[in-house]
């Protein structure tokens, strides 16, 4: 049994039917992001003056990552065009690059979580040589036979210091040996760490998903998938419309997602 409008218009919308479900699924996906992002709002207003984190982000790795899915919706663009004027040759050669932006967006972000992950806030019992009462840094060396922990960082008076940290990036980091026995508490900046970086973690990580999902399904078009452009061009290039319709909409996210986390 043939499924009606698979390619074809329907006299209702004036559109085929993968594309009314596109349109339906990324409606959806409106409103989940945007009640992330309202929550956000909410939260970051209800937050006392001066005790929102300022510089967590690498804005660099941020940009970057900005650049790579801006060429992405180039070349996932540019595939669905050579579809269309049935140049396959090119359309393998296009999607193949989307897909190849995708996991690269995804290992810098990888690093990203490693870098938050890897990055300690350390309360001591009491004063240090230097005279701070918390330490910060990335981890060194943290082996539990050892009466001590090694982190690249630096000393600081009070918490305060390490909310802003625009102002101290020429502050100078320094391999500190802290003993075991003069730490209160250690926790890694994760999303635990606080309300921000909950945030962080979980809008990045679900747009994350999407372009891990966004990525199988260009990988099965480039791959198994185009066997379905010997038997149906037309057919496949809808499919590869409706995926890059997809890829838009994770792009967009993004765009709203790095100025309010990387650059506020």
């Amino acid at each position: 049994m043939e499924i009606p409008y698979a390619v074809h218009p329907r006299p209702d919308t004036g559109i085929y039917n993968a594309k009314v479900g596109i349109w339906l699924f990324l409606a959806s996906e409106v409103m989940l992001f945007g009640a992330l992002f309202s929550a956000y709002v909410l939260i970051r207003v209800g937050t006392p003056p001066g005790e929102w984190p300022h510089g967590w982000q690498n804005v660099t790795l941020g940009t970057a990552n900005t650049l790579v899915l801006a060429l992405s919706a180039i070349t996932t663009l540019m595939a669905w065009a050579a579809c269309k004027v049935r140049q396959f040759g090119k359309f393998k050669l296009f999607h193949g690059c989307t897909l190849l932006l995708a996991l690269s967006f995804l290992c810098i972000k990888g690093f990203e979580y490693y870098d938050h992950l890897t990055h300690y806030e350390i309360h001591l019992t009491a004063a240090s040589a230097s005279g701070g009462s918390i330490a910060d840094g990335h981890m060194v060396e943290n082996d539990p036979g050892k009466d001590y922990v090694i982190i690249e960082g630096r000393y600081v008076n009070s918490e305060q210091q390490l909310i802003d940290l625009r102002s101290q990036k020429d502050v100078p980091e320094t391999e500190l040996k802290i003993p075991r026995s003069q730490i209160k508490d250690m926790q890694s900046y994760g999303p635990w760490h606080n309300d921000y970086l909950a945030l962080y973690f979980t809008m990045t990580a679900l747009h994350a998903l999407h372009i891990l999902g966004g990525s199988i399904v260009i990988g099965y078009l480039w791959g198994p998938g185009r066997k379905l452009w010997k038997t149906d061009p037309e057919h496949f290039t809808n499919r590869v419309e409706v995926s890059g319709l997809f890829w838009h909409f994770v792009d967009l996210v993004w765009i709203f997602l790095f100025p309010v986390l990387y650059l506020t």
